[in-house]
């Protein structure tokens, strides 16, 4: 019998012949000592990836993929805690049955169990990499469904998918297809001794960025681009026993920049780290977000499903929950509320102002500040808009007049202007907007305008933030100054005589300046670069003759 942990041969085995050579067993027991790097594990997750159709179909079947890579790490970290207490008890069947029963305990108390997850022997990995091909597809939906039965909180993420899943009577991924993918994945462990929860998110989150690539426009409705999460993060910098929430959680991936911040500038303090909050509308991006806080080790995180807008699910008392940091990528230009969406709220989020039906951007920011501690701090993206719609108009305009109120209130601490072309579903540059509910007393009434516009990497297809960027607009940010084509401290004055416009460009020129010359000056170096051609000129004449090239 084969010790727990240690896999079968790579290759595919019927169902009732499947013993593997020493050779193999040898092989497989490497690997649970392989530690991955980063790079190892961002190849070989797309490798997976691509197995199905290549680079260009592999973002279609994410649904298919994430979960399964989610899967691998459940049962190999499953493995892991049984193995040690298998030792413990001098037992593996003692073991076993010590585990189940404690894990069905702590479901009846409410009450975290020994281990992490618990996988039944008949639905782990290996059972599914042995499958027959034939049935393989029910066969892991039936596994799925069963280990989310034992796990509560992993419902809605491994029942997510049905991988029989037909459409026009013709299987979305078929089983030889679906068997091809199993065994990329299974090239590696994900166990505890092979990935810590840091360098398995960040090839999570490399995942989702390649898919992303792939999907376009609508990649924007779960994904904010990485190193925009670490600028607002960096700056943000939470406390010890803090909240961070997401209204507009997609992925996670904004979410979670708050805390490993903290994680890295806290080393050994991971008790104290801030808990995150998150409510998500779309099921599937909302699966992919508990996924991700699962991976990152984040299991006190709390990601709920819903439209946050209309029923925002953290309330308490039937008031709004408030957190000590928000960080948010609400959808661009939402026209999907209308005035009775603002009139029929009960928790008083929009005392300032109905916005625009062709733009909840300020109704998310009033969102946003009505859930913020007496003390709490916001960062917010938005398209560029946000900050200067209606500005300098005489007609009346619902943006304008909002946004007047909240700089009147001096709720806003900053803006940024990002680079052009980094989110996936528009060209367009984004801001950041800060709120601060507790301005120190040297910053009331002034608001700092950041313009990062040119500190940006070319990428394809899209340009990627700079880490000089980041680190740039986080240290003018902290000590709150005005720098030559950078930032600008700019008063309440200004900006009511720029009719509540906040847009950075406005206020910091990044441009360079044309100098003025006379003409004489530039006859003269005309003349000079005349002379210098026709110098050169001759030279070339000389040895051109001396090579008998020459007339």
């Amino acid at each position: 019998m084969l010790p727990r942990g240690t896999k079968k041969s790579t290759k595919k085995q019927p169902a009732e012949n499947n013993t593997p050579g020493l050779l193999s067993i040898l092989a497989e027991i490497d690997k649970t000592e392989e530690r991955l790097d980063i790079p190892t594990m961002e190849t070989w997750l797309w490798d997976a990836a691509c197995k199905i159709r290549g680079s260009t179909d592999a973002p279609k079947y994410k649904d298919f993929i994430l979960p399964l890579i989610f899967y691998k790490r459940l049962s190999d970290v499953f493995d892991d805690e049984y193995e040690k207490c298998a030792e413990k008890f001098g037992s593996g069947e003692l073991a076993r049955y010590f585990i189940e029963a404690d894990h069905q305990d702590a479901i009846k108390n409410n009450r975290q169990p020994i281990v992490r997850y618990y996988i039944p022997q008949e639905y782990n990995w290996e059972k599914i990499r042995f499958h027959p091909k034939d049935g393989l597809g029910e066969f892991i939906t039936t596994a799925m469904r069963k280990i989310a039965d034992f796990n509560k909180n992993l419902s809605g993420i491994l029942t997510l998918k049905d991988y029989n899943e037909k459409q026009h009577d013709q299987r979305v991924l078929d089983d030889d297809r679906l068997s091809d993918l199993i065994e990329v994945i299974s090239r590696h462990r994900l166990g505890l001794k092979n990935a810590n929860a840091d360098i398995l998110g960040e090839a999570y989150e490399y995942l989702l960025r390649k898919f992303a690539e792939g999907q376009g426009q609508s990649a924007g409705e779960f994904l904010t681009p990485s190193e925009v999460g670490w600028l607002i993060a960096e700056i943000i910098d939470p406390e010890p026993y803090t909240t961070v929430y997401d209204p507009t959680c997609g992925s996670g991936r904004l979410l979670i920049k708050p805390r490993l911040v903290f994680n890295r500038n806290h080393p050994g303090q991971e008790s104290k780290a801030p808990r995150l909050f998150g409510q998500e509308l779309n099921t599937t991006t909302f699966a992919i977000a508990k996924m991700n806080m699962f991976l990152q080790d984040f299991t006190d995180s709390i990601i709920e499903i819903g439209d946050t807008f209309r029923q925002p699910k953290f309330t308490e008392d039937n008031k709004l929950k408030r957190f000590d940091y928000i960080v948010s990528n609400p959808m661009w230009n939402d026209d999907n509320y209308d005035v009775d969406d603002y009139e029929a709220d009960s928790f008083e989020r929009f005392k300032v102002g109905i916005a625009s039906k062709n733009t909840a951007d300020w109704g998310w920011m009033q969102h946003i500040w009505a859930s913020l501690k007496d003390h709490g701090r916001g960062a917010v993206v938005l398209d560029t808009g946000a900050v200067s719609r209606g500005s300098g108009s005489q007609q009346t305009n619902k943006e304008r007049d909002i946004r007047k109120e909240f700089i009147e209130r001096d709720r806003i601490e900053a803006v940024i202007l990002l680079p052009e072309n980094l989110f996936y579903n528009t060209t367009a540059p984004g801001v950041v907007i800060f709120l601060n509910r507790a301005k120190s007393a040297h910053r009331q009434g002034e608001f700092l305008l950041i313009n990062a516009a040119d500190y940006f990497i070319k990428g394809d297809p899209k340009n990627i933030l700079t880490r000089e960027g980041i680190q740039v607009v986080g240290e003018v940010f902290r000590s709150w100054e005005t720098r030559e084509k950078l930032s600008k401290v700019v008063k309440i004055e200004q900006l009511r005589e720029a009719d509540y416009n906040l847009s950075p460009s406005q206020f910091v020129d990044i441009s360079e300046k044309f100098v003025h010359r006379e003409i004489g000056d530039i006859l003269a170096d005309l003349a000079a670069a005349r002379q210098a051609r026709e110098w050169a000129d001759k030279d070339l004449d000389e040895v051109l003759v001396k090579l008998n090239l020459g007339k």
